[in-house]
């Protein structure tokens, strides 16, 4: 028999029948548990705020909404907004869609390396070391589109694995389907399509005549069906993208070269991924499979990084987070190869278990060491400032607001040009629901603005509310925080309240109380 043993010869279905569901359960398991470890400890930023505001919305507001900004994450929220109508809004309740995706994630990536490589040592640990990435421990635990988008990019590798083996309508329609939910949660996903090519070329190479036009045919379908889902979406996406993305600026060559780092959170665990990327391109058996594998990973980056050229840029590590499975796929891969060149090798005195054993110790302990050097980068994923690095503490500043409340307070947050930061609804989110203090400076509510933001007050003496105190949040630490706003939002507190009488810095935002000092007039 051939080195190893029968289910790390190639791919087929006596290899896969054997691996049974040990090859994809086992990783799933363990990015269930390191994506749920710590799930809410991280206070949302304003992306999840945004999430949240977008999803518990009436369906119908947020239709509007979405003709308006953030289509391209419009998919996502019709979802989250189903998931919160049944299991609520609280932060694990909003991040637990993630960590499922995730999951699927890491399963279908064991599955896509398995069929690769016909082995099922190869699979669980391309599945293991998935979970075992610092970045996708972060967006694990995130209420936004990614986890999903990478979980929908790698089902549909399995699925175009599997299509590509046997061309039947059957087994094309699940691939369709996972990349329309791919491009209708994150346009960018799309770019996939340019690394899967790397799949289809040896297949359109290796037949002809009636095979070759069957495949084809069912590619063309396939993409005219993903056309037809995905085009209003990128329609609206194009329209809106140049208030939402106007802030990314162009990438430079030496940014696409160290993407590694970004794309992995930790530059040590990228680097053991490309020595065992290294090892699948080397050692004998399956170099094929790891040429694909290494095209799938990078073309999506290359497509994505040049097309930024243009006029709106596209390039930043999360919108590319569905390219790592097919890098841990890869490293998986390598320790595949590692076994075989290992059962290779033995001895004729030596017996198949111990040959075997050798190999599976060597494969744990590589997949050991890529989650011993991931550890002090996981770590700090999961802190309650993590997520934004501790300048969007939420949490903190509705805490204090809430220990010295009382009803009738207003609360003045950035508007205008500084909205982006959702300090007003990040804040609510985490106020107690009997303290609800009224928005200042506001002239049409997000929801009635069929938008993110408020549309705010054109004469802000105008829009102080009947109040005599007021909450005043504003970006960055500073002794003074009226000098952080419009001069004539300032003017208008300074006037109506007084100077403020408390002033409390909390690392990226700045809380103070204004105590209405000329509240009769």
């Amino acid at each position: 028999m051939a080195s190893g043993d029968r289910w790390e010869r190639g791919p087929g279905r006596l290899a896969r029948k054997a691996a049974g569901p040990v090859v994809w359960l086992a990783p799933a398991l363990v990015m269930l548990v390191v994506g749920a470890y710590r799930l809410g400890t991280p206070t949302l930023w304003r992306d999840e705020v945004a999430s949240w505001v977008s999803a518990t919305r009436p369906i119908a507001d947020l239709l509007r909404m979405l003709q308006h900004v953030d289509a391209s994450n419009g998919a996502y929220y019709v979802l989250l907004h189903g998931w919160t109508a049944l299991f609520g809004d609280s932060e694990i309740a909003l991040r637990l869609p993630s960590v499922l995706a995730m999951a699927g994630a890491a399963a279908f990536t064991a599955l896509a390396a398995e069929q690769l490589f016909g082995g099922r040592v190869a699979g669980v640990c391309a599945g293991l070391l998935f979970a075992m990435v610092p970045l996708i421990s972060r967006y694990a635990q995130e209420a936004r589109s990614y986890a999903l988008v990478t979980c929908a990019v790698a089902a549909a590798t399995w699925f175009l694995l599997r299509a590509l083996e046997r061309p039947t309508l059957r087994r094309w329609v699940p691939y369709g389907l996972a990349m329309a939910v791919a491009g209708a949660a994150h346009l960018v996903s799309l770019s996939a399509l340019a690394g899967q090519a790397a799949l289809v070329a040896p297949y359109l190479w290796r037949t002809s005549g009636p095979a070759r036009r069957r495949l084809l045919a069912g590619l063309a379908l396939v993409l005219a069906a993903l056309v037809a889902v995905v085009l209003p979406v990128a329609l609206l996406g194009r329209r809106q993208s140049a208030r939402q993305l106007g802030w990314l600026g162009r990438p430079t060559l030496d940014q696409l070269w160290h993407f590694g780092e970004p794309l992995f959170g930790s530059a040590r665990v990228f680097h053991v991924f490309l020595v065992l990327a290294l090892l699948a391109l080397v050692l004998p058996g399956r170099r094929g499979p790891a040429l694909r594998l290494l095209l799938l990973a990078v073309l999506p980056v290359l497509a994505v990084w040049a097309f930024s050229f243009g006029p709106t840029s596209y390039f930043l590590d999360r919108y590319l987070l569905f390219t790592v499975p097919a890098w841990a796929a890869l490293a998986g891969c390598g320790i595949g190869a590692g076994y075989a060149a290992v059962t290779a090798a033995a001895r004729p005195g030596r017996t198949r278990p111990e040959v075997r054993t050798a190999g599976l110790l060597l494969a744990v302990g590589v997949v050991a060491v890529a989650g011993v050097t991931a550890l002090p980068t996981q770590s700090l994923v999961r802190y309650a400032g993590s997520h934004a690095q501790s300048k969007e503490p939420y949490r903190a500043v509705a805490r204090l607001i809430a220990a010295g409340y009382r009803p009738g307070d207003g609360l003045a947050t950035p508007l205008g040009n500084q909205a982006w930061s959702m300090i007003g609804p990040g804040v609510s989110y985490y106020l107690p629901d009997d303290v609800r203090p009224y928005p200042l400076f506001e002239a049409t509510g997000a929801v009635q603005a069929e938008d993110l933001f408020p549309v705010p007050c054109p004469r802000p003496a105008e829009c102080t509310g009947p109040g005599s105190r007021v909450w005043l949040v504003v970006l960055g630490n500073t002794p003074d925080p009226l000098t952080e706003l419009p001069a004539d939002q300032a003017e208008a507190l300074r006037t109506r309240f007084g100077t403020p009488e408390q002033v409390t810095p909390l690392g990226g935002m700045t809380l103070a109380l204004l105590g209405g000092t000329r509240a009769g007039h």
